[in-house]
């Protein structure tokens, strides 16, 4: 197997592994204290099982021995030997957050940080040697002295009879791996049966043809320990038989002469199957530095994406329709070669370049909703977010979701939950208040966090509601003013006042914690979901509650484009912004000194925005009569862009500029035409922020 190939099912493990710890978070999350839930606990004990069981595989010996100690406490929960209590189930989230935390550093090829696995390790091996009443779980000295409790602990010789099929290797199992974990338990004797080894000429390198006995020594080993180690084989690829230790009397006073043919067996035993210790319990500095040299070699991750295998199977169909297409252009072409008077194949071609069109749309499309995954993908960390948030302010929350299927692009769903997760902890901290203190204002003493996504034209919207304190403007009016952001005086509404919390360095926190107030985290959130095309804008009430809405493209990479002609350049707007085009009627013009010309729709005057003055294009035209007005609308906001004309409408490809160039004010990226000519896509929200002339939006008088 060539090391691609292994480092590809070790990547694979790795991702799945990621899924389980997704599962035990939510399952621990739901858990109520008290009599398991025997369910809940057996889905929990089955991801904690798979991802140990599977770390074998690869020898990763920091995750067996850490998941060996999580996995004993919910087999005794799952058994009914141990009530769930809260205390337990924080460690056991710790254990999830440290499980995910060895698997990144592995995933990147970094040393794993053993220091913290250690201290949750100890909190969970602590946990374990209590009762579920807090009292000590050790057992009493004369419950320790009765035989049968000797006997049950498994003091003495195991011996073990290995019987593998001959196709146990071509299942991925390796019984030297399986050999390394059950030397975790004592001290192990492998004495190999080469009998049925066949000539040279025969073998098969596929198959397997020896056999084992295995002598495992050591105290206080227990049974079920054992057939844990072969639970993946055992009647499933091998045949186990499990002889136990003959007596106490057997391991207190051992035999020296047994022990010595012991001895002497050892040596051929391991050079016929070794099994090398010295791999097995490596030294801590070597293993630091080797993990250095890997890290330092290692390629970088590409990330993966899980497809439903429907998408798949719609794709290959439209490409099967597209070399159908292709090959009746195919014949059309040959027939103009040909000449002659001939023309009925132009009518024909013409029908083929419109399936051309359709196909190549649907497969457009086809291959976007590959890259869509249901919004839960960000949605799935909050709950965790509300519970330890929640628990240190010491406030009762209820979290609640809805519209988790609803689709969105992988790349957006990944920058968007670090926004997310700034909101959600700001809702908790900043808006819901104390118990106490909703008791006295007549609400219930549990606050609720909403958090909902939907379709809205175009775009997604994702909406975090909840029914705290809301945002104080007078509160926010002060801060500003103190911070400078404001001048004392200044006339603003009570909307523009709001808005000022996504002021960099802004915070209305009366007390810095770990949770918030220290004024980066607002305006990091509108600054991200700028950077994907979106926009975030916030309605509170006093004493209610607030409403933060973000909104989103479906895609960064498509977009629905019109083109629009200011001088010799070629700009597309994004068809979701445009809310009309109109003649300008020189008449309801009217110009504030100063400031901007102003353009009056209907109830309402628009600032009219000069894209030739903006951007810089000399030939353009500057007699609004004689161009368009594009209405625009951004956060409410509207506008009117002047161009000279308008051409048609398109989908575009979008290309990042800032990447390929540098970052331009107010364009948002660049994409090729079917002429072959670049054009540049303008950053409506950007554009319209950036204009001066104060609000964008006025009654008419």
């Amino acid at each position: 197997m060539t090391m691609d190939m292994m480092e590809t099912f070790r990547q694979t493990y790795l991702e799945e592994s990621f899924e389980g710890l997704d599962v035990m978070e939510a399952g621990l999350l739901e858990l109520p204290p008290g009599e398991p839930d025997n369910e809940k606990i057996n889905e929990i004990f089955r991801a904690a099982h798979s991802i140990k069981g599977g770390s074998g595989t690869f020898g990763f010996t920091e995750i067996i021995d850490f998941t060996h100690v999580l996995e004993t406490l919910l087999d005794e929960m799952r058994d009914g030997r141990r009530q769930v209590t809260q205390e337990a189930n924080d460690v056991m989230l710790q254990a999830v957050d440290v499980l995910r935390d060895m698997m990144t550093r592995l995933q990147n090829h970094e040393t794993i940080d053993e220091e913290r696995a250690a201290e949750v390790q100890a909190e969970l091996e602590r946990i374990l040697g209590t009762s579920s009443d807090g009292s000590s779980a050790e057992p009493t000295q004369a419950a320790a002295s009765e035989p049968v409790t000797v006997q049950e602990a498994g003091q003495g010789t195991w011996k073990l009879e290995l019987i593998p099929e001959t196709e146990l290797l071509q299942t991925g199992n390796e019984p030297i791996r399986i050999f390394r974990e059950l030397e975790t338990l004592g001290s192990l004797n492998a004495i190999v049966d080469d009998s049925s080894l066949p000539d040279i000429n025969d073998l098969d390198p596929e198959k397997l043809y020896l056999k084992w006995t295995l002598e495992l020594s050591g105290d206080n080993i227990q049974e079920d320990d054992i057939r844990e180690v072969f639970e993946w084989i055992d009647g499933d690829g091998a045949e186990i038989k499990y002889h136990k230790p003959a007596s106490t009397a057997a391991v207190s006073e051992p035999d020296v002469s047994a022990v010595a043919e012991v001895a002497v067996t050892q040596e051929p035993a391991l050079s016929a199957a070794p099994v090398p210790k010295a791999e097995t319990t490596p030294a801590a500095a070597p293993t630091a530095k080797k993990a250095t040299a890997a890290k330092a070699v290692a390629p970088k991750q590409d990330s993966s994406i899980r497809v439903d295998l429907s998408k798949i199977d719609q794709m290959v169909n439209l490409v099967g329709e597209l070399v159908i297409t292709q090959s009746m252009l195919s014949q059309f072409g040959e027939q103009a070669e040909q000449g002659g008077d001939n023309t009925e194949w132009i009518d024909k071609l013409k029908e083929g370049l419109t399936h051309l069109e359709r196909h190549t749309r649907d497969l457009q499309e086809s291959v976007m909703n590959i890259r869509m995954l249901p919004v839960s993908f960000a949605f799935n960390r909050m709950p965790r977010i509300v519970h330890d948030v929640s628990q240190k302010l010491g406030k009762s929350i209820e979290l609640v979701m809805e519209g988790e299927g609803t689709e969105l692009d992988k790349t957006m769903l990944e920058a968007l939950t670090d926004p997310l997760v700034h909101i959600v902890r700001n809702s908790i901290d900043h808006g819901i208040e104390a118990p106490d203190v909703r008791e006295a204002a007549g609400k219930p003493r549990t606050g609720t966090v909403k958090m909902a996504a939907f379709h809205q034209g175009g775009n997604i919207l994702i909406q975090i509601t909840d029914d705290g304190a809301g945002i104080n403007a007078d509160k926010v009016y002060q801060k500003a003013v103190e911070k400078g952001v404001i001048e004392e005086g200044q006339h603003l509404s009570e909307q523009e006042i709001v808005d000022l919390i996504f002021h960099p360095g802004f915070s209305t926190a009366d007390v810095v914690s770990d949770i918030s107030g220290r004024g980066v985290g607002m305006d990091v959130v509108r600054r991200n979901i700028r950077g994907l095309g979106g926009s975030v804008e916030v309605k509170t009430e006093l004493g209610k509650g607030s409403i933060f809405t973000i909104r989103l493209p479906l895609t960064l990479a498509i977009l629905d484009g019109q083109l629009a002609k200011v001088g010799s350049e070629t700009y597309v707007f994004p068809l979701v912004s445009i809310v009309e085009s109109i003649q300008v009627d020189k008449s309801l013009v009217k110009g504030i000194a100063g400031q901007t010309e102003l353009y009056k729709l209907r109830d309402n005057y628009i600032p009219v925005i000069r894209l030739h003055e903006k951007l810089g294009v000399e030939d353009a035209r500057t007699d609004l009569e004689s161009g368009l007005l594009v209405v625009v609308e951004d956060n409410g906001e509207r506008a009117g862009i002047f161009v000279d004309d308008l051409l048609g409408q398109q989908q575009v490809v979008i290309k990042s500029l800032e990447s390929n160039y540098m970052k331009v004010n107010s364009i948002a990226g660049a994409t090729i035409l079917g002429d072959g000519t670049v054009s540049l896509i303008l950053d409506i929200s950007e554009t319209l922020s950036g204009h001066k002339g104060g609000s964008l939006q006025h009654s008419a008088a």
